[in-house]
């Protein structure tokens, strides 16, 4: 099943589901994809046991719902700063040559001549799988904002004045609720664009946190339950009327050097992130850019990123902000 979000004719939430490849139909009295996800959440029940119950209204054209700009993100909170985006990196087999300039084979390599980079994605290697009731090696992390900094599918990735590049990474999210008790609820997962300033980020390691702090993209439906376990999806930039880059990505843990299960408790393990209520937005990394292929984006340029599984594809412009002066002042 599909969930999403979009503005009704009043300023509403209309919540629309639909099985891949039907019609959608509208959720009777459901408010949002945040109210339906934290009544199952608190009730102990499943998300599509609770959409059953409220029944389904109206069908929803989504196709002309995203040409008409009405798309919010598949799952928002009432109050954005209680929405956090992080994300978690060298996670997939092929992302540390993408990441790394030494492209060497981490299993030939003596262990003093590795980077930082590939030390990690080595320890992913040997221990981001581990067996049932064990716990594997922890990855890297990065924090990129809450839900101001979130773009709707359709609306633009808005790239700072100060910023060096602005470049796509196309990526899997999970889509998480915490429950009253503090118990973390998978809804499922979307596609995702976890735009980021790759130029910094190449200038200095150290400077990954930094070239995070950016707006991110995700939806325009979630898929609800279980991840595939091969995903394939498409990454493209258009520009004008030309294509000027795209290749295939993948994603799933056929392709990972770390389980979903892996990733999601070194997130959640803190308790920080177990605050009742809070939603979740946490991506899982890619070994595809644009940026390695030295391609330089522009205003203008339109992100696509699809997988037929997950329904619609997520795009967004890139937009680049107006310079600010920006000083503290005394109080």
């Amino acid at each position: 099943m599909l969930i999403s979000q979009i503005k009704g004719a009043n300023g509403e939430i209309v919540v629309a589901v639909r099985e891949q490849g039907g019609a959608a139909r509208s959720v009777n009295n459901a408010g949002s994809v945040y109210a339906l996800a934290m009544e199952a959440a608190d009730a102990g029940k499943s998300l599509a046991a609770v959409i059953e119950a409220h029944g389904y209204g109206d069908a929803v054209d989504l196709e002309k719902a995203y040409a008409e700009g009405r798309f919010l993100p598949p799952i928002t909170h009432p109050d954005a700063a209680h929405l956090h985006l992080t994300g978690t990196g060298l996670t997939h087999l092929g992302s540390a040559a993408t990441r790394d300039s030494m492209h060497k084979k981490t299993s030939e390599a003596a262990e003093e001549t590795l980077t930082d980079s590939m030390k990690m994605f080595k320890m992913g290697l040997e221990n981001g799988k581990p067996k049932a009731g064990e716990k594997g090696v922890q990855p890297e992390w990065f924090y990129k904002g809450n839900g101001y900094g979130t773009a709707a599918p359709g609306a633009p990735l808005v790239s700072p004045s100060f910023a060096l590049d602005g470049g796509e990474e196309p990526e899997m999210a999970g889509i998480y609720v915490i429950a009253k008790d503090g118990s973390p609820f998978r809804i499922g997962f979307a596609l995702s664009n976890e735009f980021s300033d790759h130029v910094t980020e190449r200038m200095n390691y150290l400077y990954l946190a930094h070239s995070k702090l950016r707006p991110a993209a995700y939806g325009p439906e979630i898929r609800i339950g279980a991840a595939p376990d091969d995903i394939r999806g498409t990454s493209r930039i258009k520009r004008g009327d030309e294509v000027i880059f795209e290749k295939p990505f993948l994603s799933g843990e056929a392709n990972m050097s770390h389980t979903f299960a892996n990733l999601e408790y070194h997130h959640f393990k803190y308790g920080l992130f177990r605050v009742p209520g809070d939603v979740h937005v946490h991506m899982f990394g890619t070994a595809t850019l644009s940026f390695a292929d030295g391609i330089k984006t522009e205003e203008g340029d339109l992100f696509e990123i699809e997988v037929a599984e997950f329904g619609l594809p997520l795009r967004n412009p890139l937009k680049v902000a107006a310079e600010e002066e920006i000083a503290v002042k005394q109080l």
